[in-house]
């Protein structure tokens, strides 16, 4: 059984994006969604749905609010 690894999306910062870190290392800033998905992508976590998946901690905001 695999080990689920802690996703945080952070609040919207002022400059923009949303940082995004797993087991407390920084993937990097999103600008979106399909970001997020990315970054855990190439951090070996295939299939992850930004959306709705449940091993996303949504800090500040969920995942429908991004900076202009």
């Amino acid at each position: 059984m695999s080990r689920k690894r802690p996703v945080v999306v952070h609040p919207p910062s002022p400059g923009g994006g949303r940082r995004v870190t797993v087991d407390a290392e920084t993937l990097g800033l999103a600008q979106g969604p399909r970001d997020v998905e990315e970054f855990l992508r190439r951090a070996g976590l295939e299939d992850v749905d930004a959306q709705t998946s449940d091993l996303i901690e949504w800090r500040g905001d969920g995942p429908d609010v991004w900076p202009e």
